[in-house]
């Protein structure tokens, strides 16, 4: 992680059945999209574990919180939540966290 990415992000998505694929797909494309066009962006992994279909996890890294908030307002995060929403079994848990040094 890049010494300036101070604010870290951690999303849990809870999916219905079936719907990993498809929630990955939209998962990968708003990654791809904040690293490409948020300076403020400096990682976006897309995490799964084989023990669980139907747990997503976004690990995001941004200089503050000011470019976490910049990212909200991107073109492609509306699609994505909305996309994703109906899969969604669950609200997804977001916490926020600050470096440490």
């Amino acid at each position: 992680m890049s010494e300036t990415a101070r604010f870290v992000v951690i999303a849990e998505f809870r999916l219905k059945e079936g719907q990993q694929a498809a929630f990955l797909g939209h998962a990968h494309e708003d990654a791809s999209a904040s690293l490409a066009n948020e300076p403020g962006c400096h990682q976006f992994d897309v995490l799964t574990t084989p023990d669980d279909d139907c747990l997503v996890v976004l690990h995001e890294a941004y200089t503050d919180r000011s470019a976490f908030d910049t990212h909200t307002q991107m073109p492609h995060y509306a699609p994505f939540k909305d996309a994703t929403g109906p899969m969604l079994a669950a609200p997804p848990t977001v916490r926020f966290f600050e470096r440490d040094k």
